[in-house]
Order: C-alpha cells, then sequence, then structure tokens
C-alpha cells in the first residue's frame, strides 16, 4: 500500500491507472478508522480495481467551539487497517496542502435548503466544508465510484445533489451502517463516551428499532413516529436531543405523512458527545 502526502503524487498515481484502463473507487473518511469505514473499503475493493482512501481532518467542515482539536487521530492505525482490506494508496495531506496558506477564497457549497435541515440547523457551515473537500478529492482522484456511509445520510443526499448539479463523472455508492453487537452505530466520536455513557448512548438504537417497528405496523402520520421515539430517548436521564425529524431522503423536506423513500434521522447529546443515527424507510 501507497502513501502519499501531496496532490501532485495523488494525481501522478491516479492518472497511471487511469491510462491503464483501471477503475478507481475513493473512500474520503477524516480517519480513526473503525470497521463502518472498513466495509467502505471493502465495498470498493469488490467492485473497482484500484481503492484510494483519504485521510485529513477536514478543518472547514468544523464550526467554532466544535471538536476539531480533540478529534481523534491515530494514522499508524488507520494504515494496518487500510492496508489489511486491500487499500491500494492513501492521501494523508497536511492542511496547508489542501488549504494553502493565506486560506481558500473558493468553497462549493448547495443554496437550497439542504444544508439547513437536520444537522445544518446547529452546525450551519458544516456541509459547506464538506463539498468543498468532497469537491477537491473528486478533481484530484477522479474516481469512478466514491463511497459513503449512511450514517452520515444527509451528508449523502447532498454529495448526491452536489455531483447532480456539478456534472461530476462519479457514481455514489451509499453503504449501510455497521453496528456492534449491542446496536450503536459505529463512529469516531463514540471514543468520548464514559463507560456509563457508552450503555447510555444505545438509547440511539432503541429509539431507531421502536421507530422501523411503528412504520413497518402502518403508522404514516410523521408526528406520532417522532414523539414516539422522542419519548423513548427522554428516558435516558444523560440523553439530550438535538433533533428527531422525518424527511425526503432526496430533498431532505420535512415530511408531515411518511411516504416515498423516508429518512428517519437524529443527533443526540450523551453527555457532551453528539452522536447521531437514521433509518431509511420505504412508505
Amino acid at each position: 500500500m501507497q502513501v502519499v502526502t501531496t496532490q501532485a503524487a495523488l494525481r501522478e498515481q491516479v492518472r497511471a491507472w487511469h491510462r491503464e484502463g483501471l477503475t478507481v473507487g475513493l473512500v474520503p473518511t477524516m480517519g480513526y478508522l473503525h470497521e463502518g469505514h472498513a466495509s467502505l473499503i471493502d465495498r470498493a475493493r469488490a467492485s473497482c480495481d484500484r481503492v484510494v482512501a483519504s485521510v485529513f481532518v477536514n478543518p472547514t467542515q468544523f464550526g467554532p467551539g466544535e471538536d476539531l482539536e480533540a478529534y481523534p487521530r491515530d494514522f499508524e492505525r488507520d494504515c494496518q487497517l487500510l492496508e489489511s482490506h486491500g487499500c491500494d494508496l492513501v492521501f494523508h495531506p497536511e492542511v496547508d496542502e489542501m488549504y494553502p496558506v493565506g486560506g481558500t477564497a473558493t468553497y462549493v457549497e448547495l443554496l437550497n435548503d439542504m444544508p439547513k435541515q437536520l444537522c445544518g440547523v446547529t452546525r450551519p457551515i458544516h456541509f459547506r466544508g464538506v463539498c468543498t473537500v468532497v469537491s477537491k478529492l473528486f478533481n484530484l482522484v477522479n474516481p469512478d465510484k466514491a463511497f459513503f456511509g449512511q450514517k452520515d445520510a444527509q451528508q449523502l443526499s447532498i454529495i448526491r445533489r452536489m455531483v447532480r448539479d456539478m456534472s461530476y463523472g462519479v457514481e455514489i455508492v451509499g453503504c449501510p451502517i455497521v453496528r456492534d453487537a449491542d446496536g450503536l452505530a459505529k463512529s469516531s466520536r463514540n471514543t468520548y463516551l464514559s463507560a456509563e455513557e457508552r450503555e447510555a448512548a444505545l438509547v440511539l438504537s432503541r429509539a431507531v428499532r421502536l421507530g422501523e417497528k411503528l412504520i413497518a405496523e402502518g403508522e404514516r402520520d410523521a408526528t406520532k413516529v417522532l414523539d414516539a421515539m422522542k419519548t423513548e430517548i427522554q428516558t435516558t436521564p444523560l440523553a439530550r436531543i438535538d433533533y428527531v425529524s422525518a424527511v425526503n431522503l432526496d430533498t431532505l423536506e420535512a415530511l408531515d405523512r411518511l411516504e416515498g423513500t423516508v429518512l428517519v434521522a437524529m443527533a443526540v447529546y450523551i453527555g457532551r458527545t453528539r452522536l447521531i443515527d437514521n433509518f431509511i424507510v420505504e412508505c
């Protein structure tokens, strides 16, 4: 497995692969990888000739007071996981390689309401930073396919819209949420949790299962489903709800009645750690 730290080295290698007629899959990450990321690498490995992973904690998607400095990092461990799952190349740039000294004057941002919903209410610049760094990676790698996890479902919908609007020639592949045996969705931020908080965090997956059950039984009133999920979350003293919402997966517009492809998503603080979870259902 090759590790490169500059845009020039990354371009040189992927251009060589393209000249050979090889397909390239891209898995963008912020590092501190877990089984969820491994599943993305596995999916890319199964469908592309070469796999590129980026490991870059992107500062432009963090707002003031968020956990940019505290975000966990362990690049040596990341490389071990990536190599064991068949990654061919890791792009691990410094911040000034991606954003030259003096800052960037150009951002990529959706101007509709998609970035303003769900996580965007309390993280107003987050998706501008996501779209900007993902656009840069698409320009550098020119991948045939790019792989993203469903746990970040709002991000996935926004990137799909960006790709459509900007005519990127890349197929966006969404991959299922990977969970621990007890149901907690895999997340790099789970490392922030104490043992007590880790137990309390299971309320998110319990709320997911409750919502899925109600919809499977025929409930289509969004308020009734969401209220039941909120009540379940509120049984846990350490939990504080940021949002629990039901939206159309493609547009992220809030739904009163559950119809079409529905994303039911939540963000919940467990102590000081903000966790997200969701499920997608056809109604």
